[in-house]
């Protein structure tokens, strides 16, 4: 008796082989975690913070250059305390950009750990971008995250200038009130990039769908207790650092704005 598969039933058997062997990895690395889960988090953890401070520099800096550009302020947190609509709206800002970071991880895991297995049930073309998509994958998730952050720093500067403007408050105060929540904020945010970091320079991608589950468990805590800081606490903050409470009056050019809370 002789035994044949079609080419379309070899892509479907070497796809579940590769999702098996993701799969065991993904075990065996959470199971190897387990035994010094410490230094693992620590690492990514020290990543993540680099990335936060890198951040937060680059927006103090690129606040001074627009020196002349105003910003009316919105008696919200992390200015005026809010309530449970506040943290939701917040946290649901948060989870959609950790999302888009723990998917940048798993396609790291994805384009090099399994598409190299699948490469050998393809011919021509598609086994060409199945041998080289690993690379491909790579250069472009790195160049998203850049202009994402390159994005994020330079809006995030500008609003601090032009707050700090129309607040007559140096950028520097205005910052340090916000660090409360924005380091905490933005370690958990950053805890995928800095895995998927660690792990392209180890050359470790069979370990980023382990990486993945671990560092969104993580950050999801720390994204509620960081939407809590800022409603109910940085506002305090504010206040004590400036010395500013509603109602705020502030002449912008011809005109005289009046802020108040709602």
């Amino acid at each position: 008796m002789v035994w044949w598969k079609s080419a379309d039933q070899q892509v479907v058997d070497v796809s579940a082989y590769a999702l098996s062997v993701g799969a065991e990895r993904t075990r065996t690395t959470l199971a190897c975690w387990q035994r010094e889960p410490l230094r693992i988090v620590g690492r990514w953890v020290l990543g993540s913070a680099l990335a936060a401070a890198g951040l937060l520099a680059a927006v103090f800096l690129i606040s001074s250059l627009y020196g002349s550009y105003t910003q009316i302020l919105k008696l919200q947190p992390p200015f005026a305390v809010g309530g449970l609509g506040s943290v939701l709206e917040v946290l649901s800002h948060n989870l959609l950009v950790l999302a888009l970071h723990a998917l940048a991880c798993f396609a790291g895991f994805v384009a090099c750990s399994s598409l190299p297995l699948q490469a050998q049930a393809q011919k021509g073309l598609s086994r060409w971008a199945h041998q080289h998509g690993g690379r491909i994958a790579i250069v472009f998730v790195a160049c998203a995250t850049a202009f994402s952050l390159c994005t994020q720093a330079l809006v995030l500067g500008r609003t601090l200038a032009g707050l700090s403007r129309f607040l007559r408050v140096s950028p520097g105060i205005l910052l340090l009130g916000v660090l409360p929540h924005a380091v905490i904020e933005l370690i958990a945010l950053f805890l995928p990039l800095a895995a998927w970091i660690i792990a392209s320079r180890r050359g470790e991608w069979d370990q980023l769908l382990a990486a993945t589950i671990v560092t969104v468990a993580i950050a999801l805590p720390l994204l509620v207790i960081a939407a809590l800081i800022e409603v109910y606490v940085s506002p305090h903050l504010f206040t004590a650092l400036t010395g500013i409470h509603p109602p705020i009056v502030r002449e912008v050019g011809r005109w005289t704005v009046y802020v108040q809370a709602r």
